[in-house]
């Protein structure tokens, strides 16, 4: 339920994100701004947390000793990426066809973070009540917002590229930024690395957006406050995830996160659209189908025998 909620909060974090991009006309910026928020509240929690500071200290220990290694400290590259292919396209074919191209790239990817162990809940068997779930969800999807996809103007379809992109990362992520979390033994201090990685690369491709084109600045920021709460979001459902992936393993806790985020698109295309259209009894029937795709993974979501995956030295 927590993991639901969270996917909820995601399919708001999508709108706001994609609204910052089209009021600032840059996407990036819009990246970085959300990013970068989150960043400068973790960093000032970390301030004031004697506990965020002493993870901070068990992962450079752990960093050393090999227990972590450098990869690890990079989930934060596949957040930046989420956040700018919502800048990017949630305005151009909305949120819950946003969420289609996630999935897709995300039920896939956390089969195979599991089946290897990449996160902290170790290896987990590809079952068939699991491939099932997956599939279902991919199906849950594909029923809700198919209608939408055949209907998109054939500019736009390429534009799931980059979510389907996001999604693969973001089971990475997950993974890694779970592993983290425990070692640290803070959520929050997993997600402030989580955060400093993701910022650091988003201000680099915007300054090199600025430098290859004839973008400016923008000469005015949007006055709404809750247009800046994408960052507070993503602090949230990180910290989340670190959490959680430790009990449910990448794909239950992707499956159910996807669920929250397929029902908070409808919700949010049907009270605030990014695009013109109405939503179709299909799409309700997706999320039905969603639902039912969590039930049949969690009966094959015991673990597979296995430890988390056993990376050498080289």
């Amino acid at each position: 339920m927590i993991a639901v909620v969270a996917g909820v909060g995601m399919a708001a974090q999508s709108r706001i994100n994609g609204e910052l991009g089209r009021r600032l006309d840059d996407a990036v910026l819009a990246a970085v701004i959300s990013f970068g928020s989150g960043l400068v509240l973790l960093v000032a929690a970390a301030l004031v947390s004697a506990r965020m500071r002493a993870g901070l200290g068990r992962a450079r220990a752990a960093l050393r000793t090999r227990a972590l290694r450098p990869w690890h400290f990079l989930g934060g590259l596949a957040g930046a990426t989420y956040v700018l292919g919502q800048s990017v396209t949630v305005v151009l074919i909305g949120v819950a066809m946003f969420t289609v191209g996630v999935v897709a790239g995300q039920t896939v990817s956390s089969l195979a973070v599991d089946r290897f162990g990449l996160g902290p809940a170790g290896a987990r068997a590809i079952t068939w009540p699991r491939v099932l779930g997956a599939a279902l969800m991919v199906v849950a999807v594909g029923i809700g917002v198919g209608g939408a996809f055949l209907d998109a103007e054939a500019d736009r379809v390429w534009v799931l590229v980059l979510p389907m992109v996001a999604g693969v990362g973001m089971a990475v992520q997950q993974a890694f930024n779970g592993r983290v979390g425990e070692v640290a033994g803070s959520p929050f201090t997993a997600t402030l690395v989580n955060f400093t990685a993701g910022t650091a690369a988003l201000v680099v491709l915007w300054g090199v957006s600025l430098a290859t084109s004839a973008r400016s600045l923008p000469e005015e920021l949007p006055a709404e406050p809750v247009l800046y709460l994408g960052g507070v979001v993503g602090v949230v459902f990180i910290a989340v995830a670190s959490v959680l992936v430790a009990w449910t393993g990448v794909l239950l806790f992707g499956l159910a996160s996807v669920t929250g985020q397929l029902l908070g698109s409808v919700v949010l295309d049907l009270v605030v659209p990014a695009t013109e259209g109405a939503i179709s009894p299909a799409t309700l029937i997706g999320c039905g189908v969603a639902l039912v795709a969590v039930v049949v993974a969690t009966v094959g979501g015991r673990r597979g025998g296995g430890g988390s995956l056993e990376e050498s030295a080289p």
